[in-house]
């Protein structure tokens, strides 16, 4: 029998693990207290997430949240002329579809995996019976929804400089076209910033890259720094660890 101990640093990943063993590195799953974490641990599906699946499509009912280990999940607004824009990214700090945060059971934006990872689905009849129960992972998720709505074109949760990722996905993701991203690419190669190769992209100078954006950059990373402090201070207080 493991004896319970007084927790009061952040959890780190692979310090928790799902009801199947699986190791979590999600930074919400990790922010939770252990009394709501017993609670959610059951329901808690280890997945993994092949490169360009389609987690949901826009207007239908979902059916599961998603809590990313690695990986990324692009989140597309598809107009009425069909053309495509990425709106935002979640990874391993956040979940999707945000919707379900405030009860809502459709997303008005299809969910891709765009860099493949791993990471848990919780059933939506699953997420609905836990969180009357369990306010902190409501809070979270609120939270998060709010920081997900300033994220427009921003990437994160990234342990690497590499992301696997074509001219034609990133001209979605800008709403342009392919063209500009070639020329914008290229100019960044030049300077010594990225290197472009064929179906990816490597950060060779992420300061520079960061100083090449625009100042957006810095109040989005703003609101994701504040966050994380706010999950690290939220564990930091005393709680009993029986997991």
């Amino acid at each position: 029998m493991r004896t319970a101990r007084t927790w009061r640093q952040p959890l780190r990943p692979g310090e928790r693990t799902s009801g199947t063993g699986k190791p979590v590195s999600n930074a919400i799953l990790l922010s939770l207290p252990d009394a709501e974490y017993r609670r959610v641990r059951p329901h808690l599906q280890f997945v993994n997430l092949p490169h360009h699946e389609n987690l949901h499509e826009p207007g239908r009912k979902l059916k599961f949240a998603y809590f990313l280990n690695t990986g990324m999940i692009s989140l597309i607004l598809v107009g009425r002329d069909g053309k495509s824009v990425e709106i935002g990214v979640t990874g391993k700090e956040g979940f999707t579809p945000i919707p379900l945060a405030v009860g809502l059971k459709r997303s008005p934006h299809r969910a891709i995996v765009q860099v493949a990872g791993e990471g848990f689905r919780l059933s939506v009849a699953a997420l609905d019976k836990l969180l009357p129960t369990s306010p902190l992972l409501q809070a979270t998720l609120n939270r998060y929804a709010v920081v997900q709505g300033l994220q427009v074109g921003q990437t994160a949760g990234f342990d690497s400089g590499s992301l696997e990722i074509t001219h034609d996905f990133l001209a979605s993701m800008l709403g342009t076209d392919r063209p500009s991203v070639s020329l914008t690419a290229n100019s960044l190669q030049k300077k010594g910033i990225i290197e472009y190769m064929y179906g990816g992209v490597k950060i060779l100078n992420r300061k520079k890259l960061e100083r090449s954006a625009c100042e957006c950059y810095k109040v989005i990373h703003q609101f994701d720094g504040e966050f994380a402090l706010q999950l690290h201070q939220r564990n930091g207080k005393s709680f009993r660890r029986n997991d």
